[in-house]
């Protein structure tokens, strides 16, 4: 028989995590419908010989609430084998919302998502109000790759409280009466979930924090118990864990009142370098008294990229800078290169009240390079300070020097988490936990700061291939991990496998050459606005619902991916394996 591709002799990752093998695979009607010794024709083929093929990725973090209804590419995600992302997290997003709260929500989504007032604003269409409303109108619209959203907490509890829940009051009972029922609408129209948020780091770009930051045990609960309700959706949780004890235990009864499947964010901090081994240890107790709980970690440090022409730098806080900063890139540099303009910059001290730049931007001891092919598990003698000493000058020469290479396009890089004690450590022990699953990339969100879309990328080079700083996992284990394991925890079932009648998703990679580069700037977003990304060569074709959509690295121009609805069940056995 003839098929609509055939994939040859590659060596298959299946998903599964047993060993690999070498095998063809058939696919029809964008789901794979043979895998082994294929006898028949493609239409068209494809020799994987010597070359990975695995599931395509299913990342389940990232915020592209707002580039799906201005773009049809979700990028940088889909560059880095991510066949369905889902987005929505944090609490952030834009539906429900009442006209009035348009603005309210984009300052939210500027201040926790760094995606600017200008690109947001330009950009979203606003034709919708409620959720699901707001899935209608992506529901006709092709895309590379699938997508699927989760209900924000922060937009609900706006949408119902108005100004009392942005300014973080109390609901009542007929307040979480009402957001219980738009939660059950928002999975019954094909929400895979909600999510909120608990911590202060999330704020409005005016420093409000975010409205759901104190939201009561009682509120959470009626909105999961409404879940319950539905037999849907997932929780996703972010938060502080000032008291990880406490929050733990007010996570646990949320989820044994509602039986709902809930995640957490996990990531090692500087204040308190061994704080995650109690969160994670709590997680692990409550899977293994059959609680449907997991944390979500990421495998290398979560950091902040410092440049010129991006939101912040070690100079941003210094006076001289300041009168510059809003100029053209050619004429900081120009002005920077100035041996009177930068004596006088390297005199001054950072003036301001902003605890992150008088402190971490001063964190010269945790800054690195970022060299063509970026190290995410450096060694300390790459710190901007380490240099400095090394060639008798201050830190502040060093960083002003990196910035100023490719003129002004250099970049420093300052880890924030899972860094604290130099290496990824806490990491690799938070990734090999049966209660943890892969996420955290935030593709499509902090455009001018944080480039981490990449991380399904780093999984596969670090972890199974690069890491000299400790051990490395198997290929077929971190292929699962971030297929299988994150699509199934998401109720996505018919995808992350590679097994007759599931979704012929998949990559072809040329592992041994796959190479992660640094990131970029482009100017592509709605009202010009700047966005970092991050490329990798090495993945020979991705493919989504059995069209290829990139081949070595370039796009095809195939749109297959679309809204996916709600949770997908697992696949009856293909009537063509059946045969």
């Amino acid at each position: 028989m003839t098929h609509d591709l055939v994939i040859r002799n590659g060596f298959i990752a299946d998903g599964t995590g047993t060993p690999g093998y070498e095998a063809d695979i058939a696919i029809d009607d964008g789901l794979i419908s043979d895998i082994g010794k294929i006898p028949g024709k493609g239409r068209e083929e494809i020799d994987a010989k010597g070359q990975l093929v695995t599931p395509g990725f299913v990342d389940v973090h990232t915020h592209y609430d707002g580039q799906v209804t201005w773009g049809d590419a979700l990028t940088p995600s889909s560059i880095h084998g991510v066949t369905t992302a889902v987005m929505g997290n944090c609490g952030v997003g834009f539906a429900p919302c009442k006209p009035e709260d348009h603005d309210r929500l984009i300052r939210l989504m500027e201040g926790v998502e760094d995606i600017p007032f200008p690109v947001l604003s330009t950009g979203l269409p606003w034709d919708w109000e409620s959720f699901p409303e707001y899935l209608d109108s992506l529901s006709d619209k092709s895309f590379d790759i699938d997508f699927a959203a989760q209900l924000p907490h922060a937009a609900l509890r706006v949408h119902v409280m108005g100004e009392r829940g942005a300014n973080r009051e109390d609901a009542t009972d007929a307040e979480i009466a009402e957001m219980g029922k738009l939660a059950k609408d928002a999975v019954m129209a094909g929400a895979l979930g909600f999510s909120t948020s608990r911590t202060l780091n999330h704020r409005t770009s005016d420093g409000q924090p975010t409205p759901t930051l104190t939201a009561s045990e009682a509120e959470l609960t009626g909105i999961a118990n409404a879940l319950k309700e539905a037999g849907r959706g997932v929780l996703q949780f972010v938060s502080d864990f000032d008291d990880p004890k406490k929050e733990a235990a007010m996570l646990r009864r949320i989820v044994e009142t509602s039986g709902r499947p809930l995640s957490v964010s996990l990531a090692q901090s500087d204040l308190a370098p061994e704080g995650w081994k109690v969160l994670l240890g709590a997680i692990e107790t409550a899977v293994e008294d059959g609680l449907p709980m997991r944390a979500q970690v990421c495998g290398r440090p979560v950091g902040i990229l410092l440049g010129l022409d991006l939101t912040m730098n070690p100079f941003s806080a210094h006076p001289s800078y300041r009168t510059i900063k809003d100029k053209p890139l050619s004429e900081q540099v120009a002005a920077l290169r100035d041996p009177a303009f930068r004596t006088q910059l390297l005199s001054e001290e950072p003036q301001t009240d902003n605890p992150f730049a008088k402190v971490m931007l001063r964190s010269f001891g945790k800054m690195f390079t970022l060299d063509a092919v970026p190290d995410y598990e450096p060694k300390a003698d790459r710190t901007v300070e380490a240099i400095a000493q090394a060639r008798g000058v201050s830190c502040e020469e060093v960083a002003l020097d990196i910035l100023l290479a490719d003129d002004g396009q250099g970049m420093l890089y300052l880890p924030f988490l899972n860094y604290a004690q130099g290496s990824l450590e806490p990491s690799y022990e938070m990734l090999k936990s049966f209660a943890t699953i892969p996420g955290l990339s935030d593709g499509g969100a902090h455009v001018g700061m944080i480039c981490d879309g990449s991380f399904p990328t780093t999984m596969l080079t670090h972890w199974t291939r690069d890491r000299t700083r400790g051990e490395r996992f198997p290929v077929e284990w971190i292929v699962k991990r971030q297929t299988a394991d994150t699509a199934h925890w998401m109720g996505l079932h018919d995808r992350g496998v590679l097994a007759p009648g599931y979704r012929a998703d998949l990559n072809i990679i040329d592992y041994d050459n796959l190479t992660l580069h640094r990131p970029e700037i482009l100017r592509d977003l709605p009202a010009g606005g700047r966005r970092l990304m991050q490329r990798a060569s090495g993945y020979t074709a991705t493919i989504v619902a059995g069209q290829v959509i990139y081949r070595d690295g370039s796009p095809t121009g195939a749109r297959p991916g679309r809204l996916v609805r709600g949770a997908q069940a697992a696949p009856a056995v293909s009537k063509i394996a059946a045969e």
